[in-house]
């Protein structure tokens, strides 16, 4: 089953509470926060505090996506605001079986998300202690950018390295998921979408959720 993760750092903060409301109307199965800190990624966005008011109106997994130089330091922080996924990048982990070990002792689904031009090789160490891999289709710190047409093959690695080892890890992709990138994606093996631009920047928030899903119905039946 493909699962739908709005991105709501695209949401209009001002009706934050309702927009997550349409999209859950809409049939969303996550939401996906981005939490950047202005020095692993050139942008900051929000912290604990925000996770937790948004758990607060949600029932949904919350998806999280920590692009900070640290995630160490906060991960009990995040998980104790109502992180459901705590995904954290393999190019700052300094032991990042350590940081996958912690992230599931404190009950949360430990992921590791590579940028466009990290090999995808560099979680063959990794792909069996971790629930999701976060491919990165454009380069962090950003919304509303290109899909990076590279990341098919890169995708379909990935796929590979998970099959080898039998077990149900999720392959999510993030940047530039629309429509038309979508169906893409999810044939190259991908089973979580986040999408924000897409979904939060329509006029019908629940319809962009429907209209992404539709998009990939057939193909996941397959």
């Amino acid at each position: 089953m493909i699962r739908i993760a709005p991105s709501v750092l695209a949401a209009d903060f001002s009706r934050l509470t309702d927009q997550l409301a349409q999209a859950e109307a809409g049939g969303a199965d996550w939401f996906h926060l981005d939490v950047m800190d202005g020095h692993f990624v050139p942008n900051i966005t929000f912290g604990p505090l925000i996770v937790s008011a948004i758990r607060k109106v949600t029932r949904l997994p919350l998806d999280t996506h920590l692009m900070i130089a640290s995630p160490d330091t906060f991960i009990r922080q995040f998980r104790d605001a109502g992180a459901d996924h705590i995904i954290v990048h393999q190019e700052v982990c300094t032991n990042l079986h350590r940081t996958v070990v912690r992230i599931r002792e404190l009950g949360a689904k430990p992921g590791v998300s590579i940028n466009p031009d990290t090999p995808a090789s560099t979680l063959s160490s990794i792909i069996s202690d971790i629930d999701l891999v976060l491919m990165m289709s454009v380069y962090p710190g950003f919304g509303g950018q290109k899909f990076i047409e590279g990341t098919i093959d890169r995708i379909k690695e990935v796929r590979a390295l998970i099959q080898r080892t039998g077990r149900d890890v999720r392959i999510e992709v993030d940047g530039g998921i629309d429509v038309t990138t979508g169906p893409t994606v999810v044939r190259a093996g991908a089973d979580v979408l986040v999408a924000g631009t897409a979904i939060f920047r329509r006029p019908d928030i629940a319809q962009a959720v429907r209209d992404l899903r539709k998009s990939v119905e057939q193909i996941s039946a397959e």
